[in-house]
């Protein structure tokens, strides 16, 4: 008798209990929580994706843990994807995440870190609209603004509310005739006090 396949979350160590639920170890448990999202196909990571829900502005604010999860294009040749997941995964990895700012009920800005944070670059605006990936919404990171490079500002990334305090997002490049899904990433509230 076939089974439905279990969400990756559901493998991925449980929240905090009810003894348990101090900021830390709820930080703690959605840093493991993205970290087990490495390990995720990509058609797992699509289902899930369609399934979570769209985050309102103010819920996405201040400096959130990222992780580049995978590479669509990169599926059929699992050595690469495996070894581009691996180094996703550790601290030698460029890319730390992505701090917001919400200005309004309906727009915010925000900006990528860096190297161990010490550099903030390519600023992107926040809204929500419909989502490029299905019949539905997702808060929208629109990279193009004054000061980013053009390659950077043909990015369009979106994301969708997995749990509170976790997102799963998608990273578009966006060409003269079509719009291409190029990689999954998850963002996380890994901040104790947050």
């Amino acid at each position: 008798m076939p089974t439905a396949a279990a969400s990756p979350l559901t493998h991925a160590p449980p929240s905090p209990s009810p003894s348990d639920t101090s900021p830390d170890a709820a930080a703690q448990s959605r840093l493991r929580r993205l970290d087990a999202l490495l390990d995720v196909p990509c058609s797992e990571l699509e289902r899930l994706y369609v399934e979570a829900r769209a985050p309102r502005i103010g819920q996405v604010e201040g400096d959130l843990r990222g992780r580049m999860l995978a590479w669509p294009s990169l599926e059929a040749r699992p050595g690469i994807q495996g070894a581009l997941r691996a180094f996703a995964g550790s601290m030698a990895f460029p890319w730390r995440g992505k701090s917001f700012h919400p200005r309004t009920e309906d727009k915010g800005e925000g900006i990528n870190r860096v190297l161990a944070d010490r550099f903030r670059l390519f600023r992107f605006e926040t809204f929500i609209s419909p989502s490029r990936a299905g019949d539905f919404d997702a808060l929208q990171l629109d990279y193009d603004v004054r000061g980013n490079p053009p390659v950077i500002r043909s990015i369009k990334d979106e994301i969708r509310e997995l749990e509170p305090g976790l997102w799963l997002g998608q990273a578009w490049l966006k060409t003269k005739t079509r719009d291409i899904l190029w990689l999954y990433f998850a963002l996380a509230r890994v901040d104790a006090g947050v």
